[in-house]
């Protein structure tokens, strides 16, 4: 059955909901604000930001933590049945691809700091063209999916998840050009490796985002859409129980 917005007769209950989806939603604007900054001091070449984005990932671990240990509490006492545990459920695996989106993020940061730490000559403007436009996407999904849970809005999240078909492509397609880089030049290794690193940590940013797009279709209208083709997932959230 489709989420209801009915008052629990337990006052603290709604409460202990309203709070763990609050958190989620501060843990995913603090996962947001961690991929700005990390591609934020790539462009600039600063490596004192790029290793305050690697130190920041503990707050996000940690905030992971206190979700999980709520989600638990919550159960442990409440019992939830229903659409109550699908709140719950889908929360938390939420929580788990923020995490490792907020690996991800990190990831681009330890990335910054191998490419420009004492390394005496920069990469090319070639080898980097592709990350902005990945970026832009990447970072484009996060707030969607983000939006959709805070708004429980299905559509948002259908769209998101579109959105990592696009994506996929664009990861293909800078992955081919650095390969013929590296094929021509092959002084461009070192540099091109840590790209590709880059690059697929957006696009795996993507597929969380994706992920957790799935899971809002999911706690609003109670189906599973994991498995179900992107082209199909529109028609597959509208169609009643």
């Amino acid at each position: 059955m489709p989420i209801s917005h009915d008052a629990h007769t337990v006052k603290q209950f709604d409460i202990q909901l309203a709070n763990l989806r609050n958190l989620v939603l501060e843990m995913g604007g603090l996962v947001e604000d961690q991929i700005q900054r990390a591609i934020q001091a790539l462009d600039d070449e600063d490596l004192s930001e790029a290793r305050e984005v690697v130190s920041r990932d503990q707050i996000i671990n940690g905030l992971q933590v206190k979700a999980d240990e709520d989600c638990i509490s919550i159960i442990a006492l409440r019992q939830p049945v229903g659409v109550d545990l699908r709140m719950i459920m889908s929360l938390s695996k939420a929580v788990t691809d923020l995490e490792r989106i907020g690996d991800e993020a990190e990831k681009i940061a330890r990335m910054t700091v191998k490419t420009y730490d004492g390394v005496s000559s920069p990469p090319s403007a070639k080898l980097l063209r592709d990350i902005a436009p990945m970026a832009k996407q990447a970072t484009s999904m996060l707030h969607g999916c983000l939006d959709a849970l805070a708004r429980l809005d299905v559509e948002r999240a259908v769209q998101v998840a579109r959105g990592d078909d696009e994506l996929d492509q664009e990861f293909q397609s800078a992955l081919r050009r650095l390969i013929t880089y590296m094929m021509e030049d092959p002084r461009t290794i070192g540099h091109a490796i840590n790209v590709i690193f880059i690059i697929k940590a957006l696009e795996r940013i993507g597929d969380h985002s994706k992920n957790i797009a799935e899971y809002i279709i999911y706690l609003v209208k109670g189906k599973d859409v994991r498995h179900v083709k992107t082209e199909d997932l529109s028609s597959a959230a509208s169609e009643p129980e």
